[in-house]
């Protein structure tokens, strides 16, 4: 890349989890790790959870097989320029993003992501809901413990692997700036992302999250998909068993998500998503940060 070359990108956020856009329909930007970490740094760069880079599914060797499903491919990295399989939050980002980049209408959009297909609806009004495919529910579990306190996790995989803890104060994450000790790890041997969860009202719960590669986050989409459906099992609720679709409002630091678990399921998450603006790379401080 010539130092003379400017790069676009944008920032957008959904339930105040924060993304730094990267169009690159071509496929052609070469982002490691460290670059991507560097971005995302709050202090030394634009600042987000995590970059989400636009590339056409037949552009990306590991979006093709879908690109004549999905024209569009998430690649999505976490703030500490780590690769995750699946962020929901950044789907709807992303999603929003199609839509004001004139790339997508409003209305139904399949995008690639390395979960699979994710099938989103665009509403201009600002919400986006995201067809989040199927939990998986391991028997798998861990314990989390926290300054004296343990608490059993529920193993929920979203297409990413998440614990799910119940506790009676949220305090109770403490300042959530390291990963929670849990066991056994082996549960997890790529890591996971760990949910501290309490009863708000009925089908109505508040959580906080510790991202893997990212810390303490003000959101996590495929987490509150995690969170309502470990919840719905705590009380007895389970659509395939009775035919009944079941919804539960998640509240994140951010906002709220409305989670729905189908018979079939699926579980769809409806949330806002938004972009906040739009620039270019300094040529010289991003080619030092790919150096």
């Amino acid at each position: 890349m010539s130092t003379a070359q400017r790069i676009a990108f944008l920032k957008g956020h959904g339930t105040e989890n924060d993304f730094v856009i990267v169009p690159d329909p071509d496929g052609r930007l070469d982002l490691p790790a460290a670059a991507v970490a560097r971005i995302c740094d709050r202090r030394a760069g634009v600042g987000g959870d995590g970059l989400l880079r636009v590339v056409r599914s037949a552009a990306h060797p590991e979006a093709r097989a879908s690109a004549d499903e999905a024209e569009w491919f998430m690649d999505y990295r976490n703030g500490d320029g780590s690769i995750a399989e699946m962020c929901g939050n950044g789907v709807r980002v992303f999603a929003r993003y199609l839509l004001y980049a004139g790339l997508a209408e409003a209305g139904d959009i399949a995008i690639a992501t390395r979960a699979g297909v994710r099938r989103v609806r665009l509403d201009r009004s600002g919400d986006v809901t995201v067809s989040m495919g199927r939990a998986e529910l391991p028997e798998e579990s861990v314990v989390v413990t926290l300054d004296g306190r343990s608490w059993p996790a529920r193993n929920v995989n979203m297409g990413n692997p998440h614990a799910v803890a119940f506790v009676e104060d949220l305090a109770h994450a403490g300042e959530l700036r390291g990963v929670p000790p849990y066991s056994p790890t082996a549960v997890y041997p790529d890591g996971v992302n760990i949910e501290f969860v309490v009863d708000r009202g009925p089908r109505h719960v508040a959580m906080r999250v510790h991202e893997r590669g990212s810390g303490e986050t003000r959101s996590c989409g495929t987490g509150a998909c995690a969170v309502a459906v470990a919840t719905a099992r705590r009380d007895g609720a389970d659509p395939a068993r009775t035919g009944t679709p079941v919804t539960y409002t998640v509240d994140v630091l951010g906002g709220s998500l409305s989670i729905t678990e189908l018979p079939d399921g699926t579980v769809e998450m409806t949330g806002p998503a938004v972009i906040v603006a739009e620039g270019d790379f300094d040529p010289d401080w991003l080619a030092a940060a790919l150096a």
